[in-house]
């Protein structure tokens, strides 16, 4: 028991490294990505419009599967495994924080742009000093619900053969002919989802206390 608690317990780092490393990048890329489909420039703004239906029209596990295998069909190039977990997450999960910023932005009133110009702001100073936190206020439950889903869709690395949680528990289970570990694994990602939820809930009311 003990020596199936620490394999969990590995595995779940593992899956906490694909967790942070998707969050560290998707989330400066989805504001790339924003800015591309809010582009005046019609050409980048379909192409981004097109990147962005396909990420989310299509399920995250084919799209793992994609981006294991197409290089080394196309290119001849191999990728590992855990690098294309992450590469897949990164640009699935960039394409709905697209999503979540462009509402936000679109949300702000346009008088918040014109009183940046009268102050003599330049575009990307109006954009990270005084639009940009307020669209953070603005999208802090939506982004809450899709970090959530991301931890639980890191489950889906064992697609492609990561060892994380989920394929940890699906092992020991196979093993002992039982379904206990896959309970506690789940157990596992409730303590995970619940620590992320308790962590937006007190970004919100910090928020909330600073804007009275």
């Amino acid at each position: 028991m003990i020596q199936f608690l620490l394999q969990l317990l590995q595995a779940t780092v593992t899956s906490a490294e694909i967790f942070f490393l998707t969050l560290i990048f998707s989330v400066p890329l989805g504001i790339l990505v924003m800015k591309a489909k809010m582009s005046k420039c019609k050409v980048l703004s379909a192409v981004t419009n097109f990147y962005i239906m396909v990420m989310r029209g299509t399920p995250l596990i084919l799209q793992l599967i994609f981006v294991y295998f197409a290089p080394f069909y196309l290119f001849s190039v191999s990728m590992g495994r855990f690098t294309a977990v992450i590469v897949a997450f990164v640009i699935n999960y960039a394409a709905y924080f697209a999503e979540v910023y462009r509402s936000g932005m679109q949300s702000i009133p346009v008088g918040q742009h014109e009183a940046c110009a009268v102050l003599g702001l330049s575009r990307w100073d109006s954009f990270f000093y005084i639009i940009l936190p307020q669209v953070f206020k603005k999208v802090l439950p939506a982004m809450g619900n899709e970090v959530i889903t991301l931890v639980k869709d890191t489950a889906l690395a064992q697609t492609i053969g990561v060892a994380e949680l989920f394929r940890a528990a699906q092992n020991a289970s196979s093993r002992s002919f039982s379904t206990i570990p896959i309970f506690i694994a789940g157990i596992f990602y409730f303590i995970m989802n619940a620590t992320v939820s308790k962590a937006f809930d007190s970004m919100e009311r910090r928020l909330s206390y600073y804007s009275c």
